[in-house]
């Protein structure tokens, strides 16, 4: 079984059947779904009056509803070149979001490359910074130069759901129940100077880890709240 799937994964009539299946639940589970939001206001300012492109920041676990959280403006993602990245990678261009290829072990300097064209290009960004194997919840360099040369604040964002499942893998990968509970948090924006020394950016990284957990707490804490 494992040697046939490795031979046929990356089969087209397989990729393509596959990734529409996972885009069809993902958006038949998302509209079972009651949605909040916390922290808008700090999201929609920056994007709209003041007219920047931002770096959204989540951890790896807690991105399968994050392609449903702001989709009125473009995003970019980046995404591993592992073999497997090819199944994100068409599901999320099915959700209109445009793919750079790449991670900090594949093609690392390419892919910053491609997210910063992607913001001159006027992209807003979407990473995983403990992506994408690791270690949980913490917060790699690479995020912090990207913001340093896309001049890009960063925005740590969450979700939870009152009723899911955390997988066994490496990130606790959260798939939440139909017809439950599901926020969305924003929390402060973490600035990064184009000309940080590596002091300034070593502070940005750790600010960065602590306001995710941060809202990430927060975000479990409003579902529990309100079962």
């Amino acid at each position: 079984m494992g040697r046939g799937w490795k031979r046929y994964r990356t089969h087209p009539v397989v990729l393509g059947g596959l990734t529409r299946l996972a885009a069809g639940l993902m958006r038949g589970l998302f509209r079972s779904l009651r949605i909040a939001e916390v922290g808008r206001e700090v999201f929609e300012p920056l994007i709209q009056m003041e007219g920047k492109q931002v770096i959204v920041a989540f951890w790896h676990g807690r991105l399968l509803m994050m392609p449903f959280a702001y989709p009125q403006v473009p995003w970019a993602i980046m995404i591993s070149r592992h073999p497997d990245g090819e199944y994100i990678t068409r599901v999320s261009e099915r959700f209109g979001l445009h793919v750079v290829r790449g991670s900090a072990r594949r093609g690392g300097p390419w892919a910053l490359l491609g997210m910063v064209r992607a913001v001159r290009r006027g992209y807003h960004l979407a990473i995983t910074p403990d992506g994408p194997l690791g270690p949980r919840e913490q917060v790699k360099p690479g995020t912090i130069e990207l913001a340093r040369l896309a001049g890009t604040p960063i925005l740590p964002t969450a979700f939870a759901a009152s009723r899911g499942k955390f997988l066994r893998t490496w990130d606790r990968f959260l798939i939440p129940y139909p017809f439950g509970r599901v926020v969305f948090v924003c929390g402060e924006p973490v600035v990064v100077s184009p000309k940080a020394d590596p002091e300034e950016m070593e502070k940005a990284r750790v600010l960065l880890e602590e306001r995710l957990r941060h809202v990430t707490a927060l975000a479990d804490a409003h579902v529990k709240n309100r079962r």
